[in-house]
């Protein structure tokens, strides 16, 4: 068994209106616009870098690099299958994961039973294998003051 942690962040776009953002796999609405390459899912990235962590595969980054403009606009559903399957040709699959969002909005608990059920699905595991929760930096910092957002991830990886 191996253990991964990840983290990923990413800044919000200057204007505000109603944007759709991609979190935990799962479209909603935001007043802000998450600046990314790909779809700027903080949770998945995190989750990804995590499991790549975990199996000493590198991260993301190495795997889908924000110079290739293949992955400009990527759902990160997406890439996260192609870690998966990576994984999968590595012997090893997913037990379980832990995720947490960082950031004042959006809010994501209603969410989050939707977000464990995508992921599960990509990962290949049950709903139960999945936790999903948020929290705030009671409005400190860059994340407290709606500057962005981010994703932490704890995984572990058994062998098949």
């Amino acid at each position: 068994m191996r253990i991964g942690q990840g983290f990923d962040a990413h800044r919000f776009g200057p204007e505000t209106g109603d944007f759709e953002v991609r979190l935990g796999g799962v479209s909603m609405p935001s007043e802000r616009r998450i600046l990314a390459h790909s779809d700027g899912d903080v949770l998945l990235h995190a989750l990804m870098d995590a499991i790549l962590g975990a199996l000493a595969l590198g991260d993301i980054g190495r795997h889908f690099p924000d110079s290739d403009e293949r992955f400009r606009g990527i759902n990160s559903l997406d890439l996260l299958r192609r870690v998966m399957a990576l994984a999968a040709a590595e012997g090893w699959h997913l037990v379980n994961a832990d995720l947490t969002l960082i950031a004042q909005a959006p809010r994501v608990a209603a969410r989050a039973a939707d977000m464990c059920a995508v992921i599960a699905d990509a990962c290949g595991t049950g709903k139960r294998a999945i936790s999903v929760k948020a929290t705030t930096t009671e409005k400190m910092g860059a994340i407290g003051q709606g500057e962005g957002i981010a994703g932490l991830a704890v995984v572990l990886m058994e062998t098949t």
